[in-house]
């Protein structure tokens, strides 16, 4: 007589079991497909972002170059002549006028050549008129007359000539200006064209630089500029171009251009480093949107157009945008419409599709010319 393998009692907890597990892989599955379901079905929950307007903005095409203040007049002054230093009229740092009195050499003894030669001449005047008195009465020659003549112009010419030699003992400022740091000092013996003190002239200044060859015909004298210096708190000072070399250099292929300034304070000073903004084309009307709304991806740059629909919601359009010219904080961009609303941050919580609601209560700021905050 054979064994069972399995008894009816075994069957039926087999079959009880298959019949769980079946119902508890069931059950899964299902919850899975229904959450999967509500997922997918589920609208987008709207976000916060803030907005800009698309807006129409007058732009010049500029080259921002770098450059160096020069002074208009400036120069390191020196002596003609040799001598001892007798006397110093300024100090350091001191502004002057044209025509002053800045160093003394001692000039005794060419006073008294001064004296002297003036004694001959008055000597050569009494001399003349004896003469031509002489002369009237048929006493002495015309040939006699004319000798007494050119002694006295001789004189005369011997007494300027010394009088010239003796203003070359004083050295006078040949500009209005200010003083630099001497480098002589009372009973210090200088050579001619020893260098002595430096004169800057502080107002107006040059502003010297370098433009691309390219730009050649696109830059007049009279043209207005703009000018920063770092050092005197990036403040923005507008020239004028007053002088453009004729001739590009060969080398570098740059040719140079000069602009004017004013510096009424002192507060520039030459040999500043200087950034200079050109203007090297005419202006133009483009439309704008502050930087931050683009999104620059690997197949292109976007914005994320938003477009008003009910209970305050906006929704959200993805559009490719060609980035233009970077104008400040904006940006000019091709494909949007002037009075267009994109959103300009939070940009990384939309998504084409969506919706979103606008809160502008903290709205990055974005300026055509943003300047640094002062103090």
């Amino acid at each position: 007589m054979k064994k069972r393998l399995l008894s009816p009692r075994m069957w039926v907890l087999l079959i009880l079991t298959g019949v769980v597990l079946g119902g508890l892989f069931f059950m899964q599955w299902f919850g899975h497909q229904k959450m999967n379901e509500f997922f997918d079905n589920m609208p987008p929950p709207d976000v916060a972002v803030s907005s800009a307007v698309a807006q129409k903005v007058e732009w010049v095409p500029t080259l921002e170059v770098a450059g160096s203040l020069v002074a208009v007049n400036g120069a390191q002054l020196t002596t003609e002549v040799a001598g001892i230093v007798q006397e110093i009229h300024h100090p350091n740092g001191a502004w002057v006028e044209a025509g002053e009195a800045l160093v003394s050499l001692v000039a005794a003894t060419d006073r008294a050549e001064l004296n002297s030669l003036r004694a001959t001449a008055r000597l050569a005047e009494i001399e003349l008129e004896r003469v031509k008195t002489l002369f009237q009465s048929k006493t002495v020659s015309r040939s006699e007359l004319d000798r007494r003549q050119s002694e006295l112009d001789q004189a005369h010419a011997n007494v300027a000539a010394q009088e010239a030699r003796l203003e070359q003992k004083t050295l006078q400022a040949p500009f209005a200006g200010q003083l630099g740091i001497r480098r002589v000092n009372i009973g210090q013996y200088v050579g001619a064209g020893d260098p002595i003190i430096a004169l800057q002239g502080l107002d107006p200044l040059y502003v010297n630089f370098t433009l691309p060859e390219q730009y050649s015909t696109r830059i007049n004298t009279g043209q207005q500029i703009q000018v920063t210096v770092a050092s005197a708190s990036d403040e923005v000072i507008f020239g004028e171009i007053t002088a453009i070399e004729p001739a590009v250099d060969a080398i570098t292929r740059n040719f140079a251009v000069q602009a004017t300034i004013r510096n009424p304070g002192g507060v520039l000073r030459p040999g500043m480093f200087a950034s200079v903004e050109v203007p090297v084309g005419a202006s133009a009307e483009l439309v704008a949107i502050p930087a931050t709304a683009v999104s620059h991806r690997s197949y292109g740059a976007v914005v994320y157009v938003l477009s008003p629909t009910e209970q305050d919601l906006y929704a959200v359009t993805q559009r490719f945008v060609t980035p233009g010219a970077t104008l400040g904080d904006l940006l000019a961009v091709e494909g949007l419409e002037v009075g267009e609303t994109v959103a300009s941050s939070g940009l990384l919580k939309l998504r084409a599709g969506g919706l979103t609601r606008i809160n502008n209560s903290v709205l990055p700021e974005a300026e055509l010319n943003p300047q640094p905050p002062s103090g």
